[in-house]
């Protein structure tokens, strides 16, 4: 069969460069050609062999990665007669890269199982590849796998099929055993399904804001909850260790300034050094460490290490400078609690909910962090707020309302308590990410986003991904939730 069937489709699309042609026959193909073969496995699965000769089967190829790190992620491999074991997958061109590319010294790629490369470059050149563990490596090289042995048709002919196949989406065969009657519900009942799971991590994070209130009282549980939020997923830890010495380092009467000095030197996120060249931002820094001299030693014990901070793949609009020079700013008006619960128990129509929240958590413009991402970031053209909507319905959703809700319970109000319910599942939709746009394509069949049209929508599919997903692996083994949904009420 020719490619394309001869179509004034295929024509075209070849005429007009929508597939890249190969290079000489002697050239490697490019990476993302390689990934698309590995995850639509358009390979000899039978008779796959390691460059070690060991067989191996390829139960499933896992879930491309959005977030940097190895490839592919989750997936389920069997070497020889051994068990079959879940890890992560890097795919390289050449086997050389594991070295050249840092994957060796990179902390995210301690769980690779497998190098998927394009041949076996102790064959071209010997030598090429390096088979021990160089003196400065943390990462072994895993087991490799050599593709072009295997493939199950000619090279320029999966060029031609794959080359402009999306690696990020699933194909049918890849998604969750629930993905099929997930789909066979009726709107109704997949609404229910995810409010139900919602309500339960909606109750989750009010248990853990609750049980810090009992030891620490309900202000020090809202501003570490709070502090863990501004921290995203890769920081959260150090925010949250940041807040639980608030006591001793957010004193009565402290400006602005000082709270920004303070918090940035405990977190060891102030730059070491000045530039040569100076720059607007000098100033700043300089009267930034002329506060944290002065206070250094009384504070020594509770420094961070800046080891505890991440920063790969992080927006320099969410680097945790900024977001500690925003906290300062709650800090120093002192009346954050009280203006958050009074807008809890205020009548606020639907469409003003968000707005309104905005309006208590922006501040006025900040004299360095309106007009910087960073502390070496260029001075922007136009202030930026130090919070927007996004980051705003994040702290509402994880924080917030979980907060305000335990606290009504505690003062016997069901009126408010109900309140605060209602709001949390009329929420306009968050931000999305990654565990949502995995969930989305492998549990619901679907990248669109537009199909969750809530907050709570969201919430209740990511709790379900926590409750199964996380606790089985890409092939759904001894997973209830498929037998959960044939039992579920229609």
């Amino acid at each position: 069969m020719s490619l394309g069937s001869n179509s004034f489709y295929a024509e075209w699309r070849s005429r007009h460069n929508a597939v890249a042609a190969l290079g000489d026959a002697g050239d490697a193909p490019p990476e993302r050609l390689l990934q698309a073969i590995w995850q639509h496995q358009r390979l000899q699965r039978d008779q796959l062999r390691t460059l070690d000769g060991k067989p191996m089967r390829v139960l499933h190829p896992g879930f491309a990665s959005v977030e940097g790190g190895p490839d592919f992620r989750g997936t389920v491999l069997q070497f020889g007669s051994d068990a079959p074991q879940s890890g992560d997958v890097e795919v390289d061109v050449r086997s050389s890269g594991w070295h050249a590319h840092g994957h060796d010294r990179n902390p995210a790629f301690q769980n690779v199982l497998l190098h998927v490369v394009w041949e076996d470059e102790r064959q071209r050149s010997a030598g090429s590849f390096p088979n021990r563990l160089k003196p400065e490596s943390a990462n072994k090289p895993p087991v490799a796998l050599a593709l072009a042995p295997f493939l199950d048709a000619p090279l320029g002919e999966l060029n031609w099929w794959l080359e402009r196949e999306p690696v990020k989406p699933l194909p049918e065969n890849l998604r969750g055993k629930c993905s099929a009657p997930l789909r066979e519900l009726p709107a109704e009942q997949l609404t229910a399904l995810l409010h139900q799971a919602a309500r339960m991590r909606f109750e989750a994070k009010a248990a853990q804001l609750q049980a810090r209130a009992r030891h620490a009282g309900w202000e020090q549980s809202l501003w570490e909850g709070l502090f863990r939020a501004l921290g995203y997923k890769h920081n959260v830890w150090p925010m949250h260790c940041l807040a639980e010495t608030r006591e001793r380092w957010a004193g009565g009467g402290a400006t602005a300034l000082t709270l920004q000095a303070r918090l940035l030197g405990l977190s060891n996120l102030l730059p070491t050094e000045l530039p040569r060249t100076p720059t607007d931002a000098d100033s700043y820094v300089r009267r930034v460490w002329d506060c944290w001299w002065r206070e250094r030693d009384e504070f020594e014990a509770c420094i961070l290490p800046q080891s505890l901070w991440r920063f790969h793949g992080l927006r320099p609009a969410n680097h945790p400078q900024r977001r500690l020079a925003l906290a300062a700013h709650w800090l120093t008006h002192g009346d954050l609690l009280e203006k958050l619960e009074g807008w809890g128990a205020a009548p606020i129509a639907d469409a003003r909910l968000l707005d309104s929240l905005v309006d208590i958590l922006q501040q006025e413009n900040d004299e360095f962090w309106s007009w910087h991402w960073t502390f070496r970031s260029a001075r922007l053209k136009q202030p930026q707020p130090l919070l927007g909507a996004t980051r705003a319905t994040d702290l509402a959703i994880n924080v917030i309302l979980p907060w305000l809700w335990t606290r009504a319970a505690e003062g016997k109000s069901e009126k408010l308590r109900a309140e605060i319910e209602r709001r949390y599942f009329c929420w306009p939709t968050a931000q999305d990410n990654s565990v949502l746009r995995l969930a989305r394509q492998r549990l619901l069949g679907s990248s669109s986003q537009r199909m969750l049209r809530s907050a709570a929508q969201q919430q209740g599919l990511i709790q379900i991904v926590r409750d199964y997903c996380d606790h089985s692996n890409a092939v759904c083994e001894q997973c209830g939730f498929p037998e959960l949904l044939q039992h579920w009420p229609r």
